[in-house]
C-alpha cells in the first residue's frame, strides 16, 4: 500500500465562522461540492459532533468512485476538524482554518492509504495522477464553497502544483457540470 500525504489550501473572502459552518455540515456538501456524490450520517456523535460517523461517496475527474466512512475525532470551533477514514481510503483528514480578518485561510491535510487493489497495484506508475486527481476534486471544493457562500476564492494551492486563482479572475463561481 502506498501512503499519500496531500495538502490543500483555499484562501476565501469570508469570515472564519461562515467557512466553519459550511465545513461542519458535510451532509450539505453534495449541494455545492462537485464530485461529492453522497454523505450519509451513520452515527450522530456527542453534543459537539465528536464521534459522528458518516459514509462519503466521491467521484472525480478520473473514471472511478471512492467510498469510505469517516469518524469525527476532534472539533475545535472555529479552527479545526479532524477525522479518521476507513474503506477505499484509510487514514486521517484534518481541516485547519485561520482567521485573517475579512478572509480565511483553509488547509486540508489528507494522509491516507488506498484500499482498492488496482490502485495499490498501479500506484508506482499512477501516484502522480492520483495526486493530480485529488487536487482537481479539492479545487472544485474551493470553488463550490465560494459559490455557496457568495464570496471569492482568492487562491488555491494544491498538493501537486501551486496554482493561484486571482480575486479578479474568479468570483468563486464554478461550472457545476458533472
Amino acid at each position: 500500500m502506498r501512503q499519500y500525504s496531500l495538502v490543500t489550501q483555499w484562501h476565501l473572502e469570508a469570515p472564519i465562522e461562515r467557512i466553519w459552518e459550511a465545513l461542519v455540515a458535510p451532509e450539505e456538501w453534495p449541494r455545492w461540492w462537485r464530485y461529492v456524490e453522497a454523505v450519509v450520517e451513520l452515527e450522530k456523535g456527542d453534543a459537539q459532533g465528536i464521534g459522528a460517523l458518516r459514509r462519503y461517496t466521491w467521484s472525480s475527474r478520473l473514471p472511478y468512485r471512492l467510498s469510505f466512512e469517516m469518524r469525527t475525532t476532534a472539533l475545535a470551533r472555529p479552527t479545526s476538524i479532524e477525522g479518521v477514514a476507513t474503506g477505499d481510503l484509510t487514514g486521517t483528514g484534518r481541516w485547519q482554518l485561520r482567521d485573517l480578518g475579512k478572509t480565511t485561510l483553509v488547509q486540508y491535510t489528507w494522509t491516507v492509504t488506498t484500499g482498492k487493489g488496482w490502485m495499490n497495484l498501479l500506484a508506482p506508475i499512477l501516484a502522480p495522477v492520483f495526486a493530480w486527481n485529488h487536487d482537481q476534486v479539492m479545487r472544485e471544493g474551493g470553488r463550490g464553497v465560494a459559490q455557496h457562500l457568495g464570496v471569492a476564492l482568492l487562491a488555491f494551492h494544491g498538493s501537486r502544483a501551486r496554482d493561484q486563482v486571482s480575486a479578479a479572475g474568479n468570483s468563486g463561481r464554478p461550472s457545476r457540470g458533472r
